[in-house]
């Protein structure tokens, strides 16, 4: 199963995904910090991120490409509550594989992160 960082602002959020993904057997850390979420993957290997694209002090685009630096191998699913055609391009752009729209569904989280992950 996956390592996976869920980076939210809103830490219900964050924790909801962390609560659907730990029942498919994923290793989940959620943060509602930028960089705590930067340091842990500096430390730990991550195998997917998934990120809010409006954040505190980042955007999740930015947040995707310093985690690329880190380990061009992790992959990414971005969240977003205000989808558009330019985020979804810069997100795609930078290695996201997958785009999810909040509110969150849970049969359609389960099923972009195990398409993401090759299960």
């Amino acid at each position: 199963m996956a390592n996976i960082i869920v980076v939210d602002d809103v830490s219900d959020a964050g924790m909801l995904v962390k609560r659907i993904l730990e029942r498919k057997g994923h290793s989940v850390t959620a943060f509602t910090e930028e960089e705590e979420a930067l340091k842990h993957a500096a430390e730990k290997q991550v195998d997917l991120a998934i990120l809010d694209i409006k954040l505190k002090k980042m955007t999740g685009v930015d947040v995707l490409e310093e985690l690329k630096k880190l380990n061009p191998e992790t992959k990414a699913i971005m969240l977003t509550g205000y989808p558009t055609l330019e985020t979804a391009r810069e997100s795609l752009r930078l290695g996201a594989q997958e785009y999810c729209v909040k509110p969150i569904n849970k049969d359609e989280l389960e099923t972009k992160v195990a398409e993401v992950m090759g299960e």
